[in-house]
């Protein structure tokens, strides 16, 4: 394990040692979201019974936060390993696949949760949110988190060019973690639009995320658990696949 231990403990570090940019740059704009959406509509949105529109949107710009630091953690750090050439130190150690997936989304997590405690943490000093299940929230945010983490191992792997990388998160992860109810309740879509959302695998993670706090939700939280887990192992089992056959890695 100490092949393992040595990756993980790179991973770490790498984006720790600039946690200005990785950590609380994310926390900074998080909290930009919540002033301007606050004021904007705290007036005219509606959220759940009892709940502030403002109280609403903390646990979405939360999850949101953690889910896009989670795919640039690992898709940026083997980008750039690629684009260097340094990765191939990394094909030469005794590490097994598993080791390497495992390394990379568990870094991935660690970087999420920081992110997402961090904001948690700032606004608690000016909003009351309640917290109805830690369980809840706690097993949402890795579960979301080791998604996309596995996620950006895929992309990593697939991208040649920081171009590339780029569009996927400007055009394919950012706009479903956006229409995935952050700014929104599901509930207060049309039928087409409620079913259209419900294809978007983001939708349960935010969803069940958000239950934690406030024990309601437009769906099962089960049953987002459930798409949820399904999701992360077909997603994996494709992360593993590509790294047992060195797809884009060992040309």
């Amino acid at each position: 394990m100490t092949g393992f231990v040595t990756l993980l403990h790179k991973e770490l570090l790498r984006f720790w040692k600039v946690g200005f940019q990785t950590v609380f740059a994310p926390v900074l704009s998080s909290l930009l979201y919540l002033l301007i959406f606050s004021h904007a509509l705290s007036e005219h949105a509606h959220a759940y019974p009892g709940v502030t529109y403002t109280v609403f949107l903390i646990p979405g710009l939360v999850i949101m936060a953690m889910l896009q630091n989670a795919f640039a953690n690992s898709s940026s750090s083997l980008i750039q390993s690629k684009v260097s050439g340094n990765h191939v130190f990394m094909l030469l150690s005794p590490l097994s696949y598993q080791e390497i997936f495992t390394a990379y989304v568990l870094a991935s997590v660690v970087r999420g949760l920081l992110v997402g405690l961090g904001i948690y943490v700032v606004t608690l000093g000016v909003f009351e949110v309640p917290l109805y299940s830690f369980p809840w929230v706690f097993v949402f945010a890795v579960m979301g988190t080791a998604l996309l983490g596995a996620l950006g191992i895929i992309a990593g792997i697939w991208a040649e060019k920081f171009e590339q990388l780029a569009a996927l998160q400007n055009f394919i992860i950012l706009p479903l973690t956006f229409l995935s109810g952050v700014f929104y309740t599901t509930r207060s879509l049309p039928p087409f639009w409620q079913e259209l959302s419900h294809l978007n695998p983001f939708f349960y993670v935010i969803d069940g995320f958000r239950y934690g706090f406030f024990r309601t939700s437009d769906i099962s939280p089960y049953l987002s658990l459930g798409i949820l887990a399904a999701c992360f192992l077909a997603i994996s089992w494709g992360t593993l696949h590509m790294l047992k056959s060195g797809y884009k890695i060992r040309q």
